[in-house]
C-alpha cells in the first residue's frame, strides 16, 4: 500500500519511514509543499500523512488536490499543534483524521489499519460476477461454475482490487502496490506471474490486459 508521509523534520521522517517500511507499506517522502505535489501528480496514494506546518505553507494546502485524484487518499493531519481549534480546522478542511505529535508509531499503524478496515467495509457488500466466475469480496471467497476455488493471500490481494471497482483499468503500479503488503522486493514480474495464476484458475477471459495502461476485470 503506498503512503505519502508529508514531513519536514528529518529526524521524525527518517523514523516513520523506518517503522512503516518494516510494517510493509511503500513510502514517498516530501519535506514540502512544492514536492508532495510533483508526487501526487505521478503517484496513486493509499494514504496521506500531512504535516500542517512546512517552509512554504500550510499542509492543508495540498488537500485541493488531494480531492480531486479518482479514489483519493485518506488523509490523516499529523502536526504539533495541538489546539482544539487547529483539529477543527483541519477536520473541516477535509482531513479525515487527526494525530499530534508526539504520537506513538503503534497509534500510527492502529490509524492506517482502520483505514483499510474501512475500505474493505465500504466494498463489503459487493459481489461481482462474470460469467460462471462469482466473487463475494465480503466473504472473500470466489466460485467458478458452482465450485469453490481456493486463492492465495497474494491473489486474494490483486482480485480485490480489480473487483472493487469492475469498470476501471488499473495502473499495473497500482497492481503492484497490492502485493507490495504482502512481498517489498515485489515487480513487475510478480505481477505477472500473479496475473497468469489467476487466469489459470479463473478462466483466461476474467482479466483483461489493457495495452500501455494496465488491467481490468472482463466487462460485464
Amino acid at each position: 500500500m503506498h503512503i505519502l508521509l508529508l514531513e519536514d523534520d528529518r529526524t521524525l521522517a527518517a523514523a516513520v519511514l523506518s517503522y512503516l517500511h518494516t510494517k510493509h507499506y511503500q513510502v514517498d517522502w516530501a519535506e514540502s509543499l512544492e514536492q508532495a505535489r510533483t508526487l501526487v501528480q505521478c503517484n496513486h496514494y493509499w494514504a496521506v500523512l500531512l504535516d500542517l506546518n512546512l517552509p512554504d505553507g500550510d499542509g492543508l494546502a495540498l488537500l485541493p488536490q488531494l480531492r480531486a485524484v479518482k479514489d483519493s487518499p485518506t488523509v490523516i493531519a499529523v502536526t504539533a499543534r495541538d489546539q482544539v481549534s487547529d483539529r477543527i480546522r483541519g477536520l473541516d478542511a477535509g482531513a479525515d483524521d487527526y494525530l499530534v505529535k508526539p504520537y506513538d508509531p503503534e497509534e500510527l499503524l492502529a490509524r492506517l489499519r482502520a483505514i483499510e478496515r474501512r475500505r474493505h467495509q465500504d466494498a463489503a457488500g459487493a459481489r461481482v460476477v462474470r460469467g460462471q466466475v462469482h466473487i463475494d469480496l465480503a466473504r472473500e471467497m470466489v466460485q467458478v461454475a458452482g465450485l469453490p476455488v481456493v486463492l492465495t493471500p497474494k491473489e486474494w490481494a490483486l482480485l480485490r482490487v480489480l473487483a472493487s471497482r469492475p469498470a476501471q483499468i488499473f495502473t499495473r503500479e497500482r497492481l503492484q502496490e497490492a502485493l507490495y503488503q504482502w512481498d517489498a522486493s515485489s515487480d513487475s514480474n510478480t505481477l505477472e506471474v500473479f496475473i497468469s495464476r489467476l487466469r489459470r484458475k479463473l478462466g483466461s477471459n476474467l482479466i483483461q490486459t489493457v495495452r500501455g495502461t494496465g488491467y481490468r476485470l472482463e466487462p460485464a
